[in-house]
Parts: C-alpha cells; structure tokens; sequence
C-alpha cells in the first residue's frame, strides 16, 4: 500500500465495527453495570470465554462467520454466538461446579466485518424460559422502557411446512404472501394470531401437533404477565439451536433483546441476550426527545 493509501485509512475504522465515546460509551458501562447487578441478584456467575472457537458452525450460518485456521490446521472461527461455546464449557470443564446460572458480556464478531456488543444469560438445566424473559423485563424496567416482547415457536413454521410440503426459506425470509396463498383455512388465521385470545378461539382448526405449540406459547404468555405483548406463532428464528419457545424484546425497528428454549450435550436449557448496541441507540434517543 502507498503512502497516500495509507494516509485515506489512518483514522478510518472498518465497516460493521464499534467506536464508543462520551455519551455512547457512558450509556454502554451503565447499561452492562445494571445487568451484571440484576443477573448476579439472581444467581448467576459471571463467564469470559475465549474470542476463537470450533463449534460456531452449530450455533450460526457458516457464511456468517469470520474463519481462520490454528496451529494444526484445524478450522476455527471468530466468535458469533456465546451460548454453544458457553453451555461446553460449563458442562466438560466445569462440569462439578455450582451454579449453572452464567452470564458474560463479550462482543461476537459475524463476516465479514460485524462487530456486535452484548450480554448474555445461560440458565443451563433450566427450560422455564419465563425466568428469562423476566429477567430481560426487569433491565428494561431500570431504564424506564417497555419494549414490545414478540412470543414465538420454533415448531409451528417447521411443522407448517413438513405438512404442507413447503421450504422452510418461506419462514426465513417472512414471504408471508406465499403462507396466505396456501388453500389452509387454519393457516390463513394463524397467521393473524395475535393474543391468547387469538389462541383460543384458533385452537379447534389447527391441526394437533401445532395445537400443542400454540399451548405452551400462551403458557408462557400467562407466565410473565406483560402487557406490551404479541404473539407471532409464524416468525422463524435463525437461531440454529433453539427448539421450542423463544422471544423478543422490540424497541422501535431494533431487536433489544431475545432468548429461547435449546438443548445441547443433551441438557435442556434456556437463555437470553441483551444487544447492548441496540439498547444504547434505543437510549440514546430517548434521552434526545
């Protein structure tokens, strides 16, 4: 590179990356100072693992991941999800220790530049995910904010689609013309499902296995009791690990937070996370109006 190129990027910083300052960086230390403090009242542990892992391909899409090769040629790859590293750890190489509640505030970096900060919680052995979705609840409570928290079932979209013989793609990519086109009365209505009223008054026309979904989904709504709620049985998560229940917090067009049900190593568990950089332009702009 020439010294005139050289000089274009001296203080440039890549695309997709963090800088925090002033205010943005005063917001990010308080909001990870009332997490640390809500989570450790509620008997986690805090956990810091490593920025390369091996396993990241179970947690994310390998197109989203920055890889490179170690010492012995092995592929490994930058860290862009926290739960799956997390849950191993925990489960091989601290596997006699108490508690099984963990939290960590660590970055997660996706390809081909993504930087992304936040905070997680892994409930490990515990599958009520009420708790977490509370726990979410009570930070945004300390910011004097009630996003909107979107309940959702994994099954119900791959369920759809293996009885009417349709690509998950559709869920992925929210084509929701194509779901409406299907010649399904009880899809045409899922899809409008809004509250456990909503729920109810669906329950007789949906086939069975998705009646049982639609069930724990307003269990769980029941659960946490907030009124900012909306149930969306049709949104799919990309999240490779989740299997049952999972959930989001929504503050304008950002995902604030989310968490949901999973199990790995054959231990069923649930989890949450708060995107700080989300959090802290939600914030931001509060603070501004």
């Amino acid at each position: 590179m020439s010294e005139f190129d050289a000089s274009v990027y001296e203080h440039e910083i890549p695309s997709g990356t963090r800088l925090y300052f002033g205010q943005s960086a005063k917001l990010k230390r308080k909001i990870e100072r009332a997490a640390s403090e809500i989570l450790e009242k509620n008997g986690f542990h805090e956990i810091v693992t490593p920025f390369f892992s091996y396993h990241q391909h179970l947690s994310v899409q390998p197109t989203a991941l920055v890889r490179f090769s170690d010492h012995e040629n092995h592929q490994i790859s930058l860290r862009a999800d926290s739960t799956v590293d997390v849950v191993r750890i925990v489960l091989r190489r601290l596997k006699d220790t108490e508690p099984k509640r963990w939290f960590y505030i660590q970055p997660v970096f996706k390809y081909p530049s993504a930087e992304i900060y936040q905070i997680g919680a892994e409930l490990i052995g515990e599958s009520d995910l009420a708790t977490s979705v509370k726990i979410a609840k009570k930070l945004f409570e300390s910011f004097d904010l009630a996003p909107v928290l979107q309940i959702s079932h994994i099954a119900i979209p791959q369920i759809v689609c293996r009885l009417l013989n349709l690509p998950i793609s559709i869920f992925e990519y929210g084509e929701i013309e194509k779901i409406l086109n299907q010649n399904e009365e009880w899809l045409k209505r899922l899809a409008f499902v809004n509250t456990v009223t909503d729920i109810d008054e669906i329950l007789s026309i949906v086939p069975d296995e998705i009646k049982t979904a639609l069930l724990e989904i307003k269990e769980l709504a029941q659960a946490v009791k907030y009124e900012n709620l909306r149930i969306v049985p049709l949104y799919y998560s990309k999240m490779r690990y989740y299997d049952k229940l999972f959930f989001r917090f929504l503050g304008g067009n950002a995902v604030l937070s989310g968490g949901g049900n999973y199990e790995i190593e054959g231990i069923k568990s649930s989890g949450f996370g708060v995107y700080t950089d989300a959090l802290i332009e939600n914030l931001d702009q509060k603070e501004r109006v």
